[in-house]
């Protein structure tokens, strides 16, 4: 399964009106800017994430299917850790699936009082990631 990074504006211009199915974000220049689109060769999550001062950024949002989560602590990106060591792009950033758990276990851990929408987030892309199989019996 393959996920994306999507940039998503400027932390804090952006962050504070962030909801669910929001689709585009302000620029530093006021003007509204459309998220990009998935890559076609995503079928997993789409992560947003945003740029605080200083050049730091963090994911903020979560989507996968009908769900769209947008997380109440935001989450430090670290190139090593959450990227494979590639550097932040216009373009959305492809990630594997070892590269989105990850980053996964630090959204669950950094926001515990989500727990539960992003544990039933996670057991889906976990069942497409299966091909859905159905229950045994």
């Amino acid at each position: 399964m393959q996920h994306t990074l999507i940039y998503q504006g400027s932390f804090e211009l952006n962050f504070p009106r962030l909801t669910a199915g929001v689709k585009d974000y302000l620029a530093t220049d006021g003007a509204p800017r459309a998220i990009a689109p998935r890559p076609a060769s995503v079928d997993g999550l789409v992560i947003g994430y945003m740029e605080r001062a200083g050049k730091k950024f963090s994911v903020v949002r979560l989507q996968f299917e009908e769900r769209d989560i947008v997380l109440r602590n935001a989450v430090s990106l670290d190139p090593m850790r959450h990227m494979g060591n590639r550097r932040f792009t216009a373009e959305p950033i492809v990630l594997d699936d070892k590269l989105a758990s990850v980053l996964l276990d630090d959204a669950l851990a950094q926001n515990p009082e989500q727990r539960p929408e992003l544990a039933l987030l996670l057991n889906r892309v976990n069942q497409v990631r299966r091909g859905a199989r159905p229950p045994t019996e």
